[in-house]
């Protein structure tokens, strides 16, 4: 049976949580969220974007949060990039760990990157040996690994071969992506039990759009995965897929898989943070063990006293 205590959360709120937002938060407020999700034992973050300000203004400011954390903090943190000069430009800020991104199916790909997903491939040996060059980490991340907004089921075969393919095969993590939300436990667990990792991290990024987000990421966890993306209040959705949602909530995926790390004064923390968040951006909380938390069950101990 999976102890699924030791899956990590890498807390993804600063960078997918926020692009859909409407409102861009100031850089003290971010790095100020930053700083209380890693003091709650939040093994790794996502704190920002590459993606161009213009087209994801949520986004601005990213490499200013970079500067103001430290060494130590930036060992935690990921930045999504999807172009080798995206690498080169973030590594001369101080990013260490890149999230390498395309979409599995070409449709998507060329709506959130604009190019075919062979063409984003073909250019990820040259955005590994930059991060490789500065001794920074990077994933493959393959969005719409299950299904696409536009072309509808994604071929598993499409995904391993990606996996597979030599070109991305110095990645030091594997990401698949839930995209839409559209995902089945089974389906889930089967397919990350069948790509070839090579020794590399598996990582879920799964959304909750159907209301599936814990649970996929559980049976990715039975599937070989031991990271697994979350953010607060599932708040969050890709402004480039039609029909998605929130990202699964990271109070829901902590309640669910009891880190070693969360005690009812940590979970209560993160609630907190999670509600000022989300009335900063006038958002609504989808995460139910946030609900939970401020229910009248005052017997229980996750349960906020005041």
């Amino acid at each position: 049976m999976i102890d699924y205590s030791r899956v990590g959360l890498r807390d993804v709120t600063l960078r997918d949580g926020l692009q859909l937002t409407g409102k861009v938060l100031d850089v003290d407020v971010r790095v100020k969220l930053a700083r209380t999700l890693l003091a709650a034992g939040v093994p790794e973050l996502e704190i920002g974007s590459m993606a161009r300000p213009d087209l994801v203004p949520p986004m601005a400011g990213t490499l200013d949060i970079v500067g103001q954390l430290t060494s130590e903090e930036l060992d935690r943190c990921w930045v999504w990039v999807a172009t080798p000069r995206h690498v080169v430009k973030a590594a001369a800020a101080g990013v260490r760990n890149f999230q390498y991104c395309l979409s599995v199916s070409d449709a998507h790909n060329k709506a959130n990157i604009g190019r075919l997903t062979e063409d984003s491939v073909a250019a990820m040996p040259e955005a590994i040996a930059a991060a490789k060059e500065i001794g920074g980490r990077i994933q493959l991340c393959l969005a719409t690994a299950f299904t696409c907004p536009f072309d509808g089921p994604v071929d598993p075969d499409r995904v391993r071969g990606i996996v597979a393919d030599p070109r991305t095969a110095d990645a030091d993590d594997v990401v698949l992506a839930d995209t839409l939300g559209q995902a089945h436990p089974r389906q889930v667990r089967e397919l990350f039990a069948s790509v070839e990792s090579r020794d590399r991290r598996l990582v879920f990024h799964g959304h909750d759009t159907w209301g599936m987000g814990v649970a996929n990421s559980l049976a990715a966890a039975d599937g070989g995965a031991t990271l697994v993306d979350g953010a607060l209040g599932g708040l969050g959705g890709c402004p480039f897929a039609p029909g998605a949602s929130g990202n699964t909530a990271s109070e829901d995926l902590l309640f669910a898989t009891r880190p070693d790390c969360l005690t009812p004064t940590v979970l209560a923390d993160l609630v907190r943070a999670g509600e000022h968040l989300l009335a900063d951006v006038d958002e609504q909380s989808r995460s139910r063990t946030a609900q939970g938390a401020r229910s009248k069950a005052e017997a229980f101990a996750w349960v906020i006293g005041e």
